[in-house]
């Protein structure tokens, strides 16, 4: 794993395995300020003011880092899980620049504990945000109607096409409650039409920058 600059100066991780970023190179905390908290948690936050998110998977930290600043700066009640397989290391977390960049260096320890705490146990880390995490398989992933908010957050089907089948967005769809939206920076064809395909209904928004669009589905 290496460490790279995007061009909003915000860090990401390269993973060696798959030779993809974490991130857009165009703006990590970008794109996540885009995809994640504008079009999934803001959109969501203006009908409810509880939300329960599900994140696949947690990578850096960045999108359940953000949701939590953004989930007190609104006053939310949180409920986070998070996914994943391959959890990057305290010391490799430590090294990205995300507290400085979202102007609370101060907080670098909360995000720290994002990467430190206990698996398969709820943290309530605040009052807004309680968080959890899981390493266990998007692929056979599902908890029946306990999401509000996906945020799907894979490698790209380039990299990773056994995490884009249909059978796994039929778990995502199962997963959310009545009403429920998933958000991915992924817009391609194939793409939307398995989303189709598993009940989401299926909104084509602009893009964070580099990307022409992105992908709100909803149940």
């Amino acid at each position: 794993m290496s460490l790279i600059t995007t061009q909003d100066g915000s860090h990401s991780l390269l993973s060696e395995q798959y030779g993809v970023s974490y991130h857009s190179r165009f703006g990590a905390i970008t794109e996540s300020a885009h995809v994640f908290i504008a079009a999934g948690l803001r959109y969501k936050a203006l009908v409810q003011q509880r939300i329960a998110i599900l994140e696949t998977g947690l990578g850096t930290g960045l999108n359940a880092f953000m949701t939590w600043l953004e989930a007190e700066r609104r006053n939310l009640a949180v409920d986070y899980a998070a996914l994943e397989m391959f959890p990057v290391t305290a010391e490799e977390a430590e090294a990205l620049n995300y507290p400085q960049g979202l102007g609370v260096p101060e907080r670098a320890g909360d995000y720290l504990k994002l990467h430190e705490c206990a698996w398969a146990q709820r943290f309530p880390f605040s009052d807004n945000f309680t968080f959890e995490k899981l390493r266990q398989p998007i692929e056979t992933f599902c908890r029946e109607e306990t999401f509000d908010l996906i945020y799907f957050d894979a490698f790209a089907p380039q990299a990773q096409p056994e995490l884009w089948t249909e059978a796994v967005f039929a778990n995502m769809f199962r997963s959310l409650r009545p009403e429920g939206i998933l958000v991915t920076y992924c817009a391609q064809g194939h793409f939307k039409r398995t989303l189709k395909k598993t009940g989401f209904t299926v909104e084509r928004l602009q893009g964070p920058p580099g990307k022409r669009e992105m992908t709100r589905a909803l149940k």
